[in-house]
């Protein structure tokens, strides 16, 4: 099969395939942020009895957040999110009081059990985070195949299937958060997190077999030697995402809402991800060694001007 000589078809497919996520991001509110990316208050309960979640949620409903997320993390302790809890609200006598401190009263007097509050103001650095671990990728890449010529391309192509996979994962929470109310939280951060390494792990996989075959064969043109490689790994990559792709519909099926983001994030992760590694990564090498790349860069700058006047 030649693969490689059908590069420009995959590319095409993926622009169309990102197309309406771009357009669903661009139109607002690009996501729909749940409250770990909006700032808030997370709340250890720590009860001497057990507490049901019912009465939990019926207590932060009564004070003003019913949009608390309470998870059960055993039968006497729970995990909640709020809003931010606000400080020095103005009772009626004239003193002030923390939302805090009403939360703790309410949960004490209301259901009869000490309680152990420990709060923390949450704020999600998702970007910067996704940024880090870009640059120690392409750093990884450049350095592990810098015994064959031109090994940053290598990292760069690392980099443009991630991009390509994490664009593609957003847009479609974009679209899901405007068709069913779908939040992202902070699940949704580590799933990504997540995907970046199993796409990247799937891509080193191809290259590094690519590797080994441009040392066997110096004087075989790239796109040869590309070709032969993806033939070689393609049995492993699929295998290996098929399998991981039915734990993962599993989980989704079987596992509950609080982990259905995370999951969502890896099920689509792991599908993009294997496709990326051979008809991106790849190919982009491919494209790069012909020259291809620097063509279309150089018709972007020449249709520029043209635009202008």
């Amino acid at each position: 099969m030649d693969i490689v000589g059908n590069r420009r078809w995959y590319f095409l497919i993926s622009a169309l395939l990102l197309l309406p996520g771009i357009i669903s991001l661009i139109v607002p509110p690009a996501l729909r942020p749940g409250i770990d990316f909006t700032s808030g208050t997370a709340i250890t309960i720590v009860a001497e009895r057990p507490v049901s979640e019912a009465d939990l949620r019926t207590v932060f409903t009564d004070l003003g957040h019913p949009e608390a997320l309470i998870q059960k993390t055993g039968s006497t302790t729970a995990f909640v999110r709020t809003d931010v809890l606000e400080e020095g609200l103005v009772q009626p006598d004239g003193s002030t009081v923390s939302e805090l401190s009403l939360v703790e009263g309410e949960l004490m007097a209301r259901l009869g059990v000490d309680v152990q509050i420990v709060a923390g103001e949450t704020v999600v650095y998702a970007i910067v985070l996704v940024i880090i671990a870009a640059g120690g990728i392409l750093a990884y890449v450049t350095w592990a195949f810098r015994s064959i010529p031109n090994s940053f391309r290598y990292g760069v192509a690392a980099i443009v299937a991630l991009v390509h996979d994490l664009l593609l994962i957003v847009g479609i929470f974009s679209i899901l958060g405007k068709a069913i109310d779908l939040e992202v939280n902070a699940m949704f951060i580590v799933g990504l997190l997540t995907v970046m390494g199993y796409s990247v792990n799937d891509t080193i996989v191809v290259f590094d077999r690519i590797r080994e075959n441009v040392a066997r064969n110096v004087d075989r043109p790239l796109a040869g030697v590309v070709n032969a490689s993806i033939m070689e790994s393609m049995g492993r990559s699929l295998n290996t995402s098929m399998t991981t792709t039915f734990v993962l519909l599993a989980l989704l099926l079987f596992g509950g809402a609080t982990l259905r983001e995370f999951v969502l994030v890896l099920a689509i992760g792991v599908i993009i991800g294997t496709y990326s590694s051979i008809f991106i990564a790849s190919q982009f090498l491919v494209a790069w060694d012909r020259g291809e790349i620097r063509k279309v860069l150089s018709k972007l700058r020449l249709a520029r001007p043209a635009r202008q006047t």
